[in-house]
């Protein structure tokens, strides 16, 4: 089995990090490692994460950094770390229980022939919360399905995925200094610069379920910004090749 990192950031999740972290390890995976990263959350979310790494030393880690600096530098701190730390295997995933851990054994079973798995909404058996209105399906669907992929050429189905199962060697031949989204655009440039360095990546369906516990960070604001800054993403990395690394 490979060695496996979960990186989690978090911002005002003390609720529901005990509960994620007790799903992960209850998975039974001998060398699963989980890792928050936590923006000085003002519900305490930190000193749980203290706690946590505590109770599980050696399988629980947390960063504390100083404020709230945005998804995409915690997952490209969060990644640092991981590599550092000797993880072969790197999975990024919401605290609330949107992903499932349950499907990350299936995760870490492809990503022996491929470098990333992507926990999918939008391939077949992939289904999104029953509850979502008709409204919020529609523009998640038109972002993956229509101008993320009319405005950059992607193949994924599911450019927008939050859950996603890494080789360690990806990331590195990604070069995450070169990643500047901060917001959830992230996961839209790293799945662009993916696909055009040549990455193998496989799409699972997913039941995306809506956060239990807390209020999405997800507003209005947030996905007209992400929206905008597709046109950066393909203008920064247009010079890039197929195979050619960081």
């Amino acid at each position: 089995m490979l060695k496996t990192t979960v990186v989690i950031p978090t911002y005002n999740e003390a609720d529901n990090l005990p509960q994620i972290s007790a799903a992960l390890f209850a998975l039974g995976i001998d060398e699963l490692e989980i890792l928050a990263v936590d923006d000085n959350s003002p519900d305490g979310t930190g000193q749980v994460a203290d706690q946590l790494a505590a109770q599980h030393p050696g399988r629980f880690h947390a960063i504390h950094r100083p404020g709230k600096q945005g998804l995409g530098t915690a997952y490209i701190q969060g990644f640092t770390w991981a590599i550092q730390n000797g993880a072969q295997a790197i999975i990024q995933m919401d605290a609330d229980f949107s992903h499932s851990p349950e499907y990350i054994p299936q995760m870490l079973t492809h990503l022996q022939d491929y470098d990333v798995v992507v926990g999918s909404r939008y391939v077949p058996g992939g289904k999104l919360d029953e509850r979502w209105s008709w409204w919020r399906w529609f523009l998640s669907w038109w972002a993956n399905s229509v101008w993320v992929r009319l405005s950059l050429g992607t193949k994924t189905k599911d450019a927008t995925a939050g859950f996603k199962c890494w080789r360690a060697e990806a990331l590195q031949k990604i070069g995450l200094e070169r990643i500047r989204s901060n917001g959830y655009i992230f996961q839209v440039e790293m799945c662009y610069v993916s696909e055009k360095l040549g990455l193998r990546i496989k799409e699972i369906p997913i039941y995306f379920e809506d956060r239990r516990i807390g209020q999405s960070k997800m507003d209005m604001r947030v996905k007209i910004e992400a929206a905008l800054r597709v046109f950066e993403i393909r203008k920064r990395h247009h010079g890039i090749k197929k195979g050619s690394g960081a």
